[in-house]
């Protein structure tokens, strides 16, 4: 079969949006092509299996999440402060808020990968190269902090987004205030 990117893209696209609505047991290649609208049996020809097929949702999430490359960071030539830190968690929470379907196929993963080994090599590759990724940006931008800082970021922007988008505690706290909350206490 001639590959062909957009429509992969498109069917991965489906593939997330199922995985957050439906969840990962109503995620088979079926409901992708419905979802898709395509004719039953082009997500398996992409996708012949359903590894294959969330491997591929792994690396469309990876790609919609990708930081923009005008983004706070590639303003490298201000001074690292908690100013620019807050701007860059902003801008990650940012863009996991700005299609909630992504974050939820995130989260239904890493519940699935608790199941499933093939889910959770597929997921554990992506998120390390994610925290590599942040590290390095954090290391050529001169952001305050290292590993330990990055990693506890990891820990709060997915507790405050699985929060936001499920079952949300009423704190007062609008998230941009919560995160500079956050920022404040992580960068004392």
């Amino acid at each position: 079969m001639a590959r062909n990117d957009e429509r992969r893209s498109a069917l991965a696209d489906a593939g997330i949006r199922v995985l957050a609505e439906d969840g990962a047991r109503g995620l088979t290649h079926r409901a992708v092509d419905a979802a898709a609208g395509t004719p039953r049996g082009t997500a398996s020809n992409y996708f012949p299996t359903r590894d294959d097929l969330v491997a591929a949702l792994v690396d469309r999430i990876g790609e919609r999440l990708r930081p923009d490359p005008d983004g706070p960071l590639s303003r490298t030539t201000r001074a690292p402060d908690r100013t620019l830190f807050a701007e860059y968690v902003h801008d990650v929470v940012r863009r996991l808020r700005s299609d909630p379907h992504v974050a939820l196929a995130l989260f239904e993963l890493r519940l699935e990968s608790a199941r499933r080994p093939a889910v959770a090599q597929a997921l554990s590759r992506w998120r390390q190269q994610a925290f590599r990724d942040d590290l390095t940006h954090n290391d050529d931008s001169g952001l305050p902090g290292g590993r330990t800082e990055i990693a506890l970021l990891h820990y709060a922007i997915d507790g405050l987004l699985l929060d936001h988008l499920t079952a949300p505690l009423d704190t007062g706290l609008t998230l941009d205030e919560a995160v500079d909350e956050f920022v404040d206490r992580l960068l004392r």
